[in-house]
């Protein structure tokens, strides 16, 4: 295993991906919905269309939200899980909170990940083994003891549906911002301190993120406190949370509404 070799190959295929959308003015892009509202854009298609291009290797797994589906991937140790552009629909309204996503899962477990927003030129990647940079530079989870004063970033979507309004008078600042690939970065690169999703996210929103937020030195659990292993047969987790353990356990005491527990 050369973890730098695989670091190597999400940094090109990340840039590679970004001049590929290059062409795409954001804010200024044709769409089409793919379902219930979800836009889908050629950048999408592209950008994928790169990253199986340069990421798998014979015997290593692919999913991709832009991909059908090849189960064969469940028998591989290896996986690369990549939402090729997450944060379609601020890429379509031209919010520079989309970005491309790329995690590599071995035996279940995301160990390595990387996220550039091209709209802001962030660069967060790292593996368990490596530790965490951003723009080339060492960074962690910030270490925060509570919540108090903390600023947790939410999903626009779940923040325009009224899905956060129970945190109104909470003693942490609510930030809505949009891709959760990108939300998980920030906390990873100690920019923010936490972000939590309380409905269901597909393996290619997060496994970047939560290699990056481990590698970090943070903490990533569903509500009840566990984390299940990736590349299933289902792709669908219920809900994540990502922060120092610190805070998450704060959230989960005294925080976290019932019903998703």
């Amino acid at each position: 295993m050369n973890r730098q070799d695989d670091l190597d190959r999400i940094r090109a295929a990340l840039l590679a991906a970004r001049d590929a959308v290059a062409p795409f003015t954001p804010g200024s892009v044709a769409w089409d919905d793919k379902g219930g509202g979800d836009p889908v854009t050629a950048a999408d298609t592209a950008d994928d269309e790169v990253h199986r291009t340069m990421l798998p290797r014979p015997g290593e797994g692919w999913l991709s939200e832009e991909t059908v589906d090849d189960r064969s991937r469940l028998e591989a140790h290896r996986t690369w899980v990549v939402d090729p552009l997450d944060g379609t629909r601020e890429f379509v309204q031209g919010i520079p909170e989309w970005c491309i996503s790329i995690g590599l899962v071995e035996g279940g477990r995301p160990v390595a990940g990387g996220v550039l927003n091209p709209g802001t030129g962030e660069l967060v990647l790292g593996s368990l083994e490596t530790g965490v940079t951003l723009n080339d530079q060492p960074v962690s989870v910030g270490n925060r003891p509570g919540l108090a004063g903390a600023v947790v970033l939410a999903s626009r979507s779940e923040v325009r549906r009224g899905e956060w309004d129970t945190y109104q008078d909470a003693p942490f600042q609510v930030r809505p911002c949009g891709s959760v690939a990108y939300k998980m970065a920030a906390v990873a690169a100690g920019l923010v301190d936490a972000t939590w999703t309380l409905v269901p996210k597909n393996e290619w929103d997060v496994a970047a993120g939560v290699a990056l937020v481990q590698a970090a030195g943070g903490a990533v659990c569903h509500a009840d406190g566990t984390l299940r292993s990736f590349n299933q047969a289902s792709t669908l987790m219920p809900n994540l949370l990502a922060s120092n353990a610190a805070i998450l356990n704060e959230f989960r005491r005294d925080w976290l509404p019932v019903e998703v527990i």
